[in-house]
């Protein structure tokens, strides 16, 4: 953790362990569903904490430099596995989740060309994979972690990372909609 000013932190991680520190019961996110009815949020506290469980796991399955595929619907539990990555030092590579039933090439082609070895999602997406596994075969020998369900004394494991202004956070690709998705 840096001691001068925040606002002139050298990374997020940083910044928002800063946060949670000087300003904890303060709200760092709010989750608005359909844009206006406040649905969930995240203190600064809590959003270290579960970041902070979340690249206690990553740390365990991955080394840094390696990439997450992150599955999620819209909502605070990206948030946190976004900022997970972060702490972890993993490069994360947003997503939707595969849809049941239905092939997905672009979800495909960001799978084969990410290289991602971890996926990252909910219980209630990674309960229901199977169905969306037969659709895209490329996600099979993944490891698949539900970050909403991590042990609450996960985050006592984190291992700050060594990240500063050149590491690579995260890794998006094109829509694809002219062709293959690009990062």
């Amino acid at each position: 953790m840096n001691n001068h000013n925040p606002a002139q932190s050298a990374t997020l991680v940083d910044l928002l362990r800063h946060r949670a520190q000087a300003q904890p019961d303060k709200t760092a996110y709010t989750f608005l569903k359909d844009g206006e009815i406040e649905e969930a949020s995240f203190t600064y506290a809590q959003l270290d904490h579960q970041a902070r469980a979340i690249a206690a796991r990553l740390q365990g399955v991955t080394t840094a430099g390696e990439r997450a595929l992150l599955f999620y619907p819209q909502g605070l539990d990206y948030i946190a596995a976004f900022f997970g990555c972060l702490y972890a030092s993993v490069i994360a590579v947003p997503t939707y989740p595969p849809r049941r039933n239905r092939p997905d090439s672009r979800l495909a082609a960001i799978a084969a060309d990410a290289q991602a070895m971890v996926v990252l999602t909910t219980a209630e997406i990674l309960s229901d994979s199977e169905p969306r596994l037969v659709q895209t075969p490329e996600l099979k020998d993944r490891q698949w972690l539900a970050t909403d369900s991590l042990a609450n004394g996960l985050a006592r494991d984190w291992r700050v990372p060594d990240i500063g202004h050149e590491t690579l956070a995260f890794l998006q690709y094109t829509s694809g909609s002219t062709g293959i998705p690009r990062g």
